[in-house]
């Protein structure tokens, strides 16, 4: 009995509760449509599955190692790069390495911690709507910006709103510890996450690779080994 309720529990995957108002309005838009029209109540109760796959929030297996870091987002690593922090973080006004990672409307947007460690600073920033996977959206857009403070580092998590994205949801405060891929927010309908790591920090990733939220480790701070490069295939 055991191994079939297992089963039936990885089949549906949970769904997120902010997710409940979006799928009810689909689903009744698609009823009350659908007596006008046969034929909406099928194109809208495919939008209701849609609605129900977009909230979705799935099980992760996060690996765990002092220094590692994990992705905090499903998506495409759409840049890797050098820059300055944004200033409502409170960093210092230096370069640190930067790792965006872009979500389309088809990725799981359950956004998960990088690194475990305590929220030093939580600031939202009201902003654009400009297509998240700009350069330029990361100083525009709006978003909301974590520093999490792990073993002496400080490590910089923002979530970006993006073309169509319109609302950041954010389930932390300043001072709360935070596990390694422990959920702390998500954003509504395609969108990114920057995540700002020492200079020094060992990349483990290259631009256009898939990465999964909790599991694919985006880089290494404590790591020594020699830097890898990416042939796309």
């Amino acid at each position: 009995m055991s191994d079939i309720y297992e089963s039936i529990r990885r089949l549906f995957v949970p769904i997120r509760r902010e997710g409940y108002p979006f799928i009810a309005i689909a689903f009744v838009a698609a009823v009350l449509l659908g007596f006008v029209w046969k034929p909406l109540f099928w194109l809208l109760l495919i939008v209701t599955l849609w609605v129900c796959y977009f909230f979705r929030d799935p099980q992760r297996v996060t690996p765990v190692r002092d220094g590692l870091v994990v992705s905090p987002a499903d998506g495409r690593i759409s840049m890797i790069t050098h820059c300055v922090p944004p200033p409502e973080m409170g960093l210092p006004e230096l370069p640190m390495l930067r790792i965006s990672v872009f979500m389309n409307v088809f990725d799981c947007h359950v956004n998960r911690s990088p690194v475990s460690g305590r929220i030093t600073r939580v600031a939202y920033t009201p902003g654009l709507f400009l297509n998240a996977d700009l350069d330029k959206a990361s100083e525009h857009n709006e978003r909301n910006a974590l520093v999490i403070e792990t073993e002496g580092v400080s490590v910089g998590v923002v979530q970006i709103a993006g073309l169509v994205a319109r609302r950041i949801v954010d389930w932390v405060k300043e001072g709360e510890p935070l596990a390694t891929g422990q959920r702390f927010g998500l954003i509504r309908f395609g969108s990114r996450v920057d995540v700002y790591l020492p200079t020094t920090t060992q990349v483990l990733v290259g631009v256009g690779q898939k990465a999964i939220s909790g599991e694919t480790v985006l880089a290494d701070i404590k790591g020594t080994e020699p830097a890898r490069t990416y042939l796309a295939s």
